[in-house]
């Protein structure tokens, strides 16, 4: 008698479609993994009434890897037991449910019961083929068959389902994987999964049914998902995910529940393919139901500190105001953090509803049950490897036996965010402590890689060729403190500087840091839309800097700086005379002035306030500073120069973050040197404003400066004058900069999708104003052209006429023949422009992106408001690579 399978069939009823195809691999062939060995279902084919018998001996054959003590002990049948039709068909069901048999069979002759088998073989590898959207390091851990294991069906056909999730999740519902077998020798397979991935899966139309109080338009715009169009190719949100479909509705309650609509319900949400199996439409069915208002609305509190009275004079919403879920929740988190700002940590705050459908009304009664006041048992710190737990423990605003509060835990939770060393979405979590008075503070942190090497090289609108290298440990030895060296070159700039900051002296609050560096500058002007080299000034010096808070958000720092400052005209350019010196006709009196060496020697403090939320990035919060330097104490170089600005950020919608900041200062001499025509603070020691700080305007372009304009020779109506060259690029342009400056902006930072988010792209709408003023007019130079003897030397003066053809010539007579005066032939002529207060304003347009090659900042601003003189630029740009 014998037990035989059967093919189970077409594998389509398992829901996966397998092409028939047949490939073949160098190691051996390649089918479908499912048409190689699918289990077969047992058939009993017996002789009619064949009597009973007794089972003699059970042997087993077709082992390769197993024992057949192994393989008998799988199944029920047992030496001495009677031989039946159900036992045997039991046996075949137990030895496939192993999942280790690719076939088997079960013979009886005469009582001597044969098990015939063919293992399943094992796998060698697992190989992913064709998936370019999602990375094997995706995949693999989806995948739970692995190398060295039992091949089976069922553990391929699971495999299958969880690649294919995998691609769901991605928006990708068109995604094919097959599965095939490559065979091997010694009874082994590779397994191969070819994966055609598919077109992404987009929303191409969203219809609500059912809405009366809103428009379409204004539902889908509270929803994440979005309708699939050519403009929001950035955009994540146009791919269809049922999660998403989920969260939407959340969405949409959410805002009905904010305008009043408390019996709003989503009756039905549906996603239908297109007849192209391509994309998907999404309908809502909605009902909307009545509009309540508020009711009588209280606080009944059981704190003994807490005065019911009073909490419900604080509450926002009033009787007769249209309901708002959301002001509900704000104020059950409002009543909970005043609580907690009093010590009682696990309050419970319920809101208690009474809603009457004839006044389509909302009563509602915040009950504050009571609880005991918490103090703080213990702060645990866990996952910190590198960073040592007191780097940690300092920035806790709650030590142990402290009256719990909630602010102060926010605060900490904020200030270890803010160290940069752990994950962003970092939390104090409270747990219950040993009494019901008592709680557990504890922080689970992930840390990131603190060190950074950096080599950049790229071009800037504004230094040309850029070469930046600099490495940077922001937790040295893991004890917070900062080691940091930088090398810098461009076109007009070159620097080089070593730094390092203990934010903790002696474990105490108080950080000291320091820097020693060397700068090298080639200021410039420009001329015949060239930028020229105009003095070169060379800095080396030290700061050293020492900082402690005065309370939580005001911080102190006082600073000592020492720096020698060699400034240098190019002698060939600008000297004359023998031994060559300065010339004023070739540099002008405020270079010539600027040259030389000094040394500064400067004592300064800065007392800052700070509540932002990130000082990188912010989102809300303000800041204000206040910062002077005295130099005199020592050195050749005495002033005092004083900052102030001022920063404010808050979200005025959504994810917007509208930004307001204002900078000032002013540099006062303390030396009067008494020279007429020269400012008494240096060139070097000014203000200047321009690009960057201030877009729209050119580097330097805004503020007080001397144009020398060229003259040229012209007849107008018969006479001969003198014209000035009107041309920009043929003026030269000299910024002097000037004692006092001013500038504010306002800044419009536009959230985007996820999909543009992750490519680094962070657009802006800006608004700057401000202008730099207040320097001793210089005196202003005229030079007359002169006749160029035989001998190359200078002749006299040369005076224009106008010939009897009307052509204009140059002599050195000064006199027309009718004893007439002739008009001098002028070289050029020197203006003083832009000493004025009033101000510069541009508006634009700008984006950061982190591009695959490097950071790169573009700006458009046109410049509204400006004075003659000033330089305006429409364009700037930015770009860089890493490598």
């Amino acid at each position: 008698m014998t037990m035989k399978s059967r093919p189970l069939g077409n594998f389509k009823s398992f829901g996966v479609f397998l092409m028939g195809s047949t490939a073949l691999a160098a190691t051996g062939s390649m089918t479908p993994a499912f048409a190689q060995a699918a289990p077969a279902m047992p058939v009993a084919q017996t002789e009619a009434a064949a009597p009973a018998e007794i089972i003699q001996s059970i042997t087993v054959v077709g082992t390769q890897r197993l024992e057949a003590d192994t393989v008998r002990s799988y199944i029920r049948l047992r030496t001495g037991q009677q031989w039946t039709q159900v036992s045997a068909d039991q046996a075949l069901k137990d030895l496939y449910a192993t999942e280790l048999f690719a076939d088997v069979s079960v013979r009886n002759n005469s009582g001597a019961v044969v098990i015939e088998v063919r293992e399943n073989p094992v796998v060698n590898r697992i190989i992913l083929e064709g998936n370019k959207r999602i990375k094997n390091e995706k995949i693999e851990p989806e995948i739970k068959l692995a190398p060295r294991q039992i091949y089976s069906r069922s553990k391929v056909r699971a495999d299958v389902a969880r690649i294919v999730e995998l691609y769901k999740r991605q928006g990708r519902f068109a995604a094919v994987v097959e599965p095939k077998l490559v065979q091997l020798d010694q009874n082994r397979v590779d397994i191969v999964f070819e994966i055609t991935e598919g077109p992404k899966s987009k929303v191409q139309q969203i219809n609500i049914i059912g809405n009366d109080k809103f428009s379409d338009g204004q539902l889908r715009g509270e929803m994440v998902t979005k309708q699939a169009r050519f403009y929001r190719f950035f955009s994540s949100g146009t791919s269809y995910d049922p999660d998403r479909l989920a969260f939407d509705q959340q969405k949409l309650r959410q805002f009905y529940l904010t305008q009043g609509y408390a019996d709003f319900r989503v009756v039905s949400a549906v996603a239908e393919l297109t007849p192209d199996k391509q994309d998907f439409i999404i309908t809502y069915v909605v009902e909307e139901g009545r509009r309540y208002k508020f009711g009588d609305v209280k606080v009944e509190s059981q704190i003994r500190d807490f005065d019911s009275g009073r909490l419900t004079a604080t509450l926002r919403m009033k009787k007769g105001d249209y309901y708002n879920a959301k002001m509900v929740e704000d104020t059950v988190e409002s009543l909970s953090e005043t609580a907690g700002l009093f010590g009682y940590a696990f309050a419970d705050v319920n809101p208690d509803f009474q809603r009457d459908k004839e006044t389509l009304t909302m009563g509602i009664t915040f009950n504050v049950a009571e609880s005991p006041r918490v103090f703080v048992e213990r702060v645990d710190i866990n996952g910190n490897t590198l960073t040592q737990d007191k780097v940690v423990r300092r920035e806790f605003r709650l030590n142990e036996g402290d009256a719990f509060n909630s602010i102060q835990v926010k605060r900490t939770a904020e200030r270890i965010k803010s160290l940069g060393y752990f994950q962003e979405d970092l939390e104090v979590e409270q747990a219950q402590g040993s009494a019901p008075d008592r709680i557990v503070l504890t922080t689970n942190v992930e840390e990131k890689a603190t060190g950074e090497l950096s080599l950049s090289a790229g071009f800037s609108s504004i230094e040309n060729f850029i070469f930046q290298g600099s490495i940077r440990q922001r937790n040295f030895r893991g004890l917070g403190q900062e080691l940091r060296t930088n090398i810098s070159y461009s076109s007009y700039s070159k620097s080089a500087e070593i730094g390092f900051t203990e934010p903790y002296l002696f474990d105490r609050s108080m950080a000291i840091s320091g820097d020693i560096f060397r700068r090298d500058l080639n200021s410039f002007n420009f001329f015949n839309n060239q930028r020229n080299t105009t003095y070169q000034q060379a800095t080396t010096g030290f700061q050293l800097r020492l900082g402690v808070p005065v309370n939580e958000y005001i911080y102190f720092q006082a600073r000592y700086g020492l720096s020698q400052d060699d400034i240098s005209l190019d002698e060939n350019t600008f000297f004359s005379g023998n031994p060559p010196t300065c010339d004023p006709i070739l540099a002008g009196r405020f270079l010539c002035d600027a040259i030389g060496k000094r040394l500064t020697s400067s004592l300064g403090y800065t007392l800052l306030y700070d509540d932002r939320d990130n000082r990188i990035r912010p989102t809300r919060g303000q800041s204000f500073g206040v910062s002077q330097d005295f130099a005199g104490l020592g050195g050749s170089v005495k002033y005092i120069k004083t900052r102030i600005n001022a920063d404010k950020y808050w979200k005025p919608f959504g994810n917007f973050v509208f930004g307001l900041s204002f900078e000032s200062g002013y540099i006062h001499p303390l030396e009067n040197r008494g020279l007429a025509g020269i400012d008494d603070v240096r060139l070097t020691d000014r203000f200047y404003l321009g690009e960057p700080q201030m877009r729209g305007f050119d580097i330097r372009g805004v503020g007080p400066r001397v144009q020398r304009i060229f003259q040229e020779g012209k007849v107008v109506n018969g006479v001969a004058v003198n014209n000035p060259i009107t041309d920009r690029n043929q003026i030269q342009d000299d910024a002097i900069g000037g004692r006092f400056y001013y500038m504010g902006r306002a800044e419009l930072q536009i959230p985007l999708g996820s999909g543009a988010k992750e490519l680094g792209l962070r657009p802006s709408l800006f608004v700057d104003v401000g202008s730099v003023f207040d320097v001793t007019r210089p005196v202003l130079q005229s030079v007359q052209q002169r006749e160029v003897l035989a001998d190359g030397t200078q002749g006299g003066l040369l005076y224009y006429f106008v010939d009897s053809a009307g052509a204009l010539q140059t002599s050195t007579t000064a006199v027309n023949g009718d004893g007439s005066a002739r008009v001098a032939a002028f070289r050029f002529k020197e203006e003083f422009l832009g000493d004025t207060w009033k101000p510069r304003l541009s508006v634009g347009f700008g984006v950061n992106w982190n591009s695959p090659f490097g950071p790169f900042r573009i700006d458009i601003a046109r410049a509204l408001l400006k004075q003659p003189g000033d330089d305006t630029k429409l364009f700037t740009f930015n770009v860089g690579t890493q490598f």
